[in-house]
């Protein structure tokens, strides 16, 4: 059954009356026959060292571009794209780990790349203090990438906690949250969204009224290098499930982890679980630390009900030749790239076993979650 609240304002029915009596209307919900918004979500974006060693251009400018060179066509194909910031902005001195401060030139690639919302709560949010939290929020909005997780103060909090994002007629509530700040602690003004079963009960029940579609949480919890969910991120899903959650989406062990997918019932509209995305691009190059995944699925309205529906994953691995004298790296879409002939052998094999161990994994404990394919 769909939610009832929704099917009586979509149709005008009766909610309400006046202390005096007088029957209220509800205004038409503004809902087309049929409407959809397709949407990417990718897992962490980070820059070690290397990474910013490859990207400079001279003493003062540097070019991410390259990174996302492969998989721009198939970020640019959805309606919306979101993605894990996993670094500061904060300015010079540019560092890698462990307290990351990425060249602002990394915002500039993402966006470019098609990425139209960033999440920027996660471990490494306090790596230089508030005034890298301050920094890297207003470098965001000076490049005109919507974001929630850390925010500059209240009011920046008010406005992008949630997130509320507008697509096709179709409106979405983004919330994300960290399991903490690697022991760095923040200070008003500068804020961070910390994982807090009460508090996300509060944000949910709040998030659930007239005019928000779908709800979608971006957690960045569990156990680093782990392929397996704990049992703390299942309770925390299943919470945020109950509390009116469609899509639960998370990152942080650097590897990737199941993903699963409940038909549409009387009681929801369809649920969506991604407990890791793994890394999208790192110089973290071990065994199944070298890629990662895209999840895509479709939110979708219309007079009969709400629906989050055909979700897949989209294998991403990061190749890292030497050209030009330098390190570079890009992302690779595998299913593009496994069988190509002009990659180095011992890079198409590392490439080959990182695929080979995720199809494994997946196979074998994702719930209808299948890997895409692109119709020829």
């Amino acid at each position: 059954m769909v939610d009832y609240f929704k099917y009586l304002l979509a149709f005008g029915i009766l909610v309400g009356a006046q202390s005096s009596g007088e029957l209220l209307l509800a205004e038409p919900h503004n809902a087309p026959d049929s409407t959809a918004v397709t949407v990417l979500f990718a897992g962490d974006i980070m820059q070690h060292t290397p990474q910013i060693a490859a990207a400079k251009i001279n003493d003062s400018t540097y070019d991410y571009t390259l990174v996302f060179k492969y998989v721009k066509p198939i970020i640019s194909s959805f309606d919306l794209a979101v993605a894990n910031l996993e670094v500061t902005l904060a300015g010079t001195p540019f560092t890698g780990y462990p307290q990351f401060s990425a060249p602002d030139e990394l915002a500039m690639a993402v966006k470019d790349a098609g990425f139209d919302v960033l999440c920027t709560a996660n471990n490494h949010s306090c790596d230089r203090g508030d005034k890298g939290i301050i920094r890297t929020v207003e470098t965001l909005e000076s490049y005109g990438i919507p974001h929630t997780g850390t925010f500059t103060d209240s009011l920046d909090f008010k406005k992008n906690h949630p997130l509320i994002i507008q697509k096709n007629d179709i409106n979405i509530a983004l919330f994300n949250y960290t399991y903490g700040t690697n022991g760095l602690p923040f200070h008003y003004p500068a804020m961070v969204n910390l994982i807090d079963s009460a508090r996300l009960e509060s944000d949910l029940k709040a998030a659930r009224k007239p005019g928000i579609d779908f709800i979608i949480v971006y957690f960045h919890w569990g156990q680093e290098y782990q392929s397996h969910p704990s049992r703390t991120q299942e309770e925390m899903a299943q919470l945020a499930f109950t509390l009116g959650a469609d899509v639960v989406i998370g990152s942080h062990p650097h590897v990737l982890q199941r993903m699963e997918y409940f038909q549409p019932s009387d009681s929801t509209n369809g649920q969506l679980i991604v407990y890791s995305l793994g890394n999208y691009v790192s110089n973290q190059r071990d065994r199944f630390r070298d890629g990662g995944a895209m999840v895509s699925f479709t939110l979708s309205k219309d007079w009969s009900g709400y629906r989050v529906s055909d979700p897949h994953y989209h294998l991403t691995w990061v190749h890292t030749p030497f050209e030009e004298g330098k390190k570079q790296y890009y992302i690779l879409p595998v299913t593009q790239f496994e069988n190509d002939t002009t990659m180095d052998s011992a890079s198409l094999s590392k490439m080959k076993l990182f695929s080979k161990d995720s199809r494994e994994l997946f196979g074998k404990e994702n719930r209808n979650v299948p890997e895409y394919f692109e119709k020829l």
